[in-house]
């Protein structure tokens, strides 16, 4: 007889009817209690039997106890957030007493080189280990076609470089390479005189812009300017310099234009005087060639790959781990997608804190591994609790 009849013809049983006089296995008082705890038993064992052929699906498919405590969910991530996979963009202006906040990106401000270290010194108390450079020029004449500005050692950037290796050393300065600062024109190269991007010229100086903030000490050179084969010109400038051995060459490989850049271009004063930048950004729809382009910075030398933005391409996120599954892969959630996110918090849509985390955790889960955002000092100490 199988568990299951055994249970049902036990069950059918009536403990409690009478046996006839003389009979041995007239039950007694006792027996009948106990078959009535085995019978319990037995029910029991049924139930729990039934219960399990009820799930769909084999024992694997009970899963709620593998998160149901806080610490086995965050278990569940393949990456959890740490203060070392972030990096906190700055803006440093050549006004050294400067410090301006810029309305489109709540809670950032414009700062010169005097401000710098009072507003990091408990930034790096509580665990920030890089920052991103961002130089703003904002005396008159400072701005010319070729964006001489860029590398002038009494500039606000390589000032920044050096004042902040001195300041604090432990601090991995990574500084973005670019011309849209600098040029009267607000694009990220030298022109044609047609208006176009004269891509040549433009590589010649966005290399010679990276080699003098390697020389001035930085540790990572991040070109965002979009021109085709500027890694491997920096990267050979290096090489011929003797520093390539200790200087992380990041590359904004997939950077698509868009509308997500508005309060940057504010705080860093680059917006284009005349047109856009989609003959060199990449088409927000243009999957295969970010692929293309991450391949090809790959080739060239990049040591770390880069997607900007982030939350709204996530699938190129996932593909560049995909392509260069031996190399770090960055994501910049930028000013438009930060501005985005208090902004719809300040609205009562959802607590900014949670939001915060949520759209970093799925940066994290595409495949990034550092994390370039302007939420640095909240995580700081959130992370912190």
């Amino acid at each position: 007889m199988s568990f299951s009849s055994l249970v049902q013809d036990l069950s059918l049983r009536d403990p409690n009817a009478p046996r006839r006089r003389g009979d041995a296995s007239v039950s007694t008082m006792d027996d009948r209690a106990s078959r009535t705890s085995h019978i319990s038993r037995a029910m029991s064992y049924a139930s729990t039997a039934a219960t399990s052929v009820s799930i769909a699906g084999d024992i694997s498919s009970q899963l709620h106890g593998g998160y149901a405590h806080p610490l086995a969910r965050s278990w569940q991530a393949e990456r959890q957030l740490t203060k070392s996979m972030l990096i906190y963009p700055l803006f440093v202006s050549d006004n050294d007493d400067e410090e301006v906040l810029i309305p489109s990106l709540p809670n950032q401000y414009r700062r010169g080189i005097n401000r710098l270290v009072p507003f990091l010194e408990p930034l790096v108390q509580k665990g920030l280990r890089s920052v991103m450079l961002f130089g703003v020029p904002l005396k008159p004449g400072t701005k010319d076609a070729l964006g001489t500005a860029a590398d002038d050692p009494e500039g606000p950037v390589i000032r920044s470089i050096r004042l902040l290796r001195q300041r604090f050393p432990q601090l991995y300065i990574t500084v973005d390479v670019c011309l849209c600062e600098y040029t009267s024109h607000g694009h990220c190269g030298i022109l044609r005189d047609d208006g176009s991007l004269n891509n040549q010229l433009s590589v010649d100086r966005i290399s010679d812009v990276a080699l003098s903030y390697a020389k001035a000490g930085a540790h990572c050179v991040a070109p965002s300017d979009m021109n085709d084969g500027r890694i491997r010109a920096i990267k050979l400038k290096l090489i011929e310099e003797g520093i390539v051995h200790r200087v992380t060459l990041m590359s904004y490989a997939a950077k698509f234009s868009g509308c997500l850049y508005g309060p940057f271009r504010d705080a860093a004063g680059s917006c284009p005087s005349f047109g856009d930048r989609k003959c060199y950004q990449l088409p927000p729809g243009g999957r295969g060639l970010a692929r293309r382009a991450i391949v090809r910075d790959m080739n060239e030398g990049a040591d770390i790959i880069m997607v900007k933005p982030a939350s709204q391409y996530l699938d190129i996120i996932s593909d560049a781990k995909e392509l260069g599954k031996d190399l770090p892969i960055a994501a910049y959630q930028v000013s438009g997608e930060f501005a985005m996110i208090h902004a719809a918090a300040k609205a009562g849509v959802f607590d900014l804190k949670a939001m915060a985390f949520e759209s970093t955790e799925g940066i994290l889960r595409a495949g990034a591994t550092i994390i370039i955002s302007y939420f640095v000092p909240e995580f700081l100490d959130w992370l912190s609790t």
